[in-house]
């Protein structure tokens, strides 16, 4: 029997390294795909968060400033 070139080992390592990668990419794919991550559509936006963010600092603020005023 003929030992296999060095090149033949080297293809064959390329293509076992190729065919792991991918494989380990589509488990990487599906465990976050099967996560609980909400969708993009039902979240609200960065600007409803800090215009919500702003509203209930605002509202301190005036109860604060109510506080105040009583004493």
């Amino acid at each position: 029997m003929a030992l296999p070139s060095a090149w033949g080992e080297m293809r064959g390592g390329i293509l076992l390294l190729s065919v792991l990668s991918l494989l380990s990419a589509r488990l990487v794919g599906a465990v976050q795909e099967s996560g609980s991550a909400i969708p993009a559509e039902s979240r609200p936006c960065v600007d409803c968060h800090a215009f919500e963010f702003m509203q209930r600092a605002l509202q301190d603020l005036k109860k604060t400033a109510y506080n105040l005023d009583t004493r």
